[in-house]
């Protein structure tokens, strides 16, 4: 009987254990990531940290690593300051300013797999969000450019999210009046698609 108690408490207590363990996780990313024309607060990665208490009851820390007009080349030079952080776990939506100022494709995928070998080696587990072109970059350039998330994600097992702004591209009230940067609404949206995924991976 005191053997089946002292099982059971100390399972009990590895419950408690794993639900009050806090978790960090880094948001490494451009405008998108950081929230150009809205409130940190309103941008995704915090609404996503909000949403995880809340709904997974988790203690959870978010670093906002998104800076505007980012390219995977800056947020490679920059990581090494955020692992000093030790991320658990690090989301990757970067790419979209490559694709939009015409890079060389093969230098952005190496820099990707760069970064997801920098974030792995210190032990975090990483997600890597897939980035989409306007159309008027042409058909060759943007299939080109949505296949190296494809390819990196098979090379590496990654768990995929296969577009950040699903579901607010292209909806005129989810987004600012260039067209290309979520509203707070358009944000809503983004967390809750990231939510969707990521709350499987904490």
């Amino acid at each position: 009987m005191k053997k089946t108690i002292l099982i059971l408490f100390l399972f009990i207590l590895q419950v408690v254990n794993a639900n009050s363990t806090s978790k960090t996780i880094l948001f490494l990313g451009d405008s998108l990531t950081e929230g150009l024309g809205v409130t940190k607060e309103q941008a995704y990665p915090h609404l996503v940290e909000t949403m995880i208490k809340a709904k997974l009851d988790k203690k959870i820390k978010v670093i906002n690593g998104g800076v505007s007009g980012s390219t995977t080349s800056d947020a490679l030079a920059r990581l090494q300051w955020y692992l000093k952080q030790k991320p658990d776990i690090v989301f990757i939506a970067l790419g979209t300013n490559d694709g939009l100022r015409g890079l060389n494709l093969k230098q952005t995928q190496e820099n990707l797999e760069e970064i997801i070998t920098h974030a792995k080696n210190s032990n975090a587990k990483v997600l890597l969000s897939g980035m989409l072109l306007p159309p008027n970059y042409g058909l060759d350039y943007t299939q080109a450019f949505q296949k190296i998330y494809e390819k990196i994600k098979e090379k590496h097992s990654l768990a995929y999210l296969p577009f950040l702004l699903q579901d607010v591209a292209g909806v005129k009230e989810l987004n600012q009046a260039d067209g290309i940067h979520p509203n707070a609404k358009g944000h809503q949206q983004i967390a809750q698609t990231v939510f969707n995924f990521l709350k499987d991976e904490i």
